[in-house]
């Protein structure tokens, strides 16, 4: 086999698989857990390991000296992969699978309205959504934590960088989303799916109607902010900032389509799936819950928490960051080497796919001891200095880190803090609970827990190292 006028021969590869894994992709075309494969990659094989599916070779990192080699290092040698490239039948163009000029161009269009100033200002509106939620609660009641995480965070999004209120909508919007995220393993591993999906093929025939449901949507709130933006006070929000980019774009409709989709998936389906991990494990970590009411009830006492409240929920903050540890919503990313490239030791060829797991890495014992455990203190000040760049990376790393890191923060902390103001919440007993790696992490069977109303008898939070 030539590979750009190289034999195979000629290049450097990894120890790994000795056998081709399509029979493991394609296999009766049944759903797969990638997150075991890359687990028993990195066990028998270590920092990087070298498989085939199909002709296409394929590494998986599980070092943070490779991962930071790849993402920031040579980060221009390499384009987002296949994977990715297939989300494009969902996302079109925007931000996550755009490359180039028009990836700089669509971030640069952004920033203004990630900028910590405008963050801050954003902090009200999450605080009142999430007094919104709270307000719906009833005592002893279980709800469906997952699903109002989602429509919690979907509201937020909406509100801040579009300024719109969702209704109905918010119902449509998720169900809609639901039904495609069940699609994900077929979008991903069916050979030539584009053209399963425009022939309404079974499975995946569902998926057209779908994205026409959430594009309905999707247009019809842009042409509403179009026609009152005028009459708007507000500073110019992301969607102005978007449509005044794109004003003298020929096919400005769909490219502003791609953009606000991908700002609403990325907005909110990973806050809301952080939330929800994050619930879950307070729930079974009854010292770390009472740590978090301790500090929600000392620092705020009767008053709503505000922006500047951020930086001294220092305990809810780490409890965030322990959660996105363990369970991380952006459970796996990769990329596709343009050029002939080397890692350490290897040489390897250009077209070569690159796969790396925050599931995995971060719960590697060289860097995270002890690391099933929920510990959030080992997030403290001094702790996080001491870890290498690369070993924890929720929101991916260098020229493509996730542009709303920063909202993230701000949004999963204050929503903790206000709802654990009044609520503890208990998963119901014997559910089981499953992560489920499709876009982003989800749990498979819901999150159904226990309403219960605090009394506020809690004890001071520990000192914290």
């Amino acid at each position: 086999m030539i590979w750009k006028n190289k034999t195979l021969a000629e290049y450097h590869f990894p120890p790994g698989l000795e056998h081709n894994l399509l029979w493991y992709a394609f296999r009766k075309f049944r759903p797969h857990n990638p997150i075991q494969l890359f687990q028993d990659l990195a066990n028998r094989f270590g920092d990087i390991a070298h498989y085939k599916l199909g002709p296409e070779h394929i590494l998986f990192l599980n070092h943070p000296d490779y991962i930071r080699e790849v993402l920031l290092v040579q980060n221009d040698n390499f384009v987002k992969e296949r994977t990715v490239q297939r989300t494009k039948m969902l996302l079109g163009e925007g931000m996550i699978t755009s490359e180039g000029r028009d990836h700089r161009q669509q971030r640069t269009t952004a920033r203004p309205s990630f900028h910590k100033e405008r963050i801050r200002e954003y902090a009200r509106t999450m605080v009142e959504e999430a007094v919104r939620e709270r307000q719906r609660w009833e005592a002893g009641t279980t709800v469906d934590v997952s699903q109002r995480m989602m429509h919690l965070s979907l509201g937020i999004v909406s509100r801040t960088l579009f300024s719109t209120q969702l209704g109905p909508e918010v119902m449509e919007l998720t169900q809609a989303i639901n039904r495609i995220m069940d699609l994900y393993h077929y979008l991903v591993l069916l050979p030539a799916v584009e053209v399963l999906v425009h022939f309404r093929a079974p499975k995946v025939g569902r998926f057209a109607a779908e994205r026409a449901k959430l594009d309905a949507v999707i247009n019809r709130m842009i042409e509403e902010h179009r026609l009152t933006r005028g009459r708007r006070e507000s500073c110019p929000d992301l969607l102005d900032m978007m449509m005044d980019a794109e004003q003298e774009a020929p096919d400005r409709g769909r490219r502003l389509r791609d953009q606000v989709i991908t700002i609403f998936l990325a907005g909110y389906e990973t806050v809301a799936n952080a939330l929800t991990w994050s619930w879950y494990l307070l729930s079974q970590n009854p010292h770390a819950e009472k740590n978090v009411h301790a500090e929600v009830d000392e620092l705020l006492n009767d008053r709503e928490a505000n922006s500047d409240d951020f930086a001294s929920l220092h305990y809810t903050e780490m409890v965030v960051a322990e959660s996105l540890r363990l369970l991380p919503p952006a459970w796996a990313m990769g990329r596709r080497a343009l050029k002939d490239f080397r890692l350490g030791p290897f040489h390897l060829p250009a077209g070569t796919t690159v796969l790396m797991s925050q599931y995995v890495t971060h719960r590697e014992s060289r860097f995270f001891p002890d690391p099933l455990r929920f510990i959030p203190e080992r997030w403290s000040a001094g702790a996080r200095t001491k870890r290498l760049k690369c070993a924890y990376f929720p929101f991916g790393a260098g020229g493509r880190q996730c542009i709303g890191e920063s909202f993230a923060w701000m949004e999963c902390v204050l929503v903790i803090a206000t709802l654990a103001k009044r609520w503890k919440l208990d998963l119901v007993p014997g559910h089981r609970v499953q992560p489920q790696p499709l876009i982003t992490l989800r749990s498979k069977y819901g999150m159904p827990m226990i309403l219960k109303e605090r009394n506020h008898e809690t004890k001071r939070p520990t000192a914290i190292a």
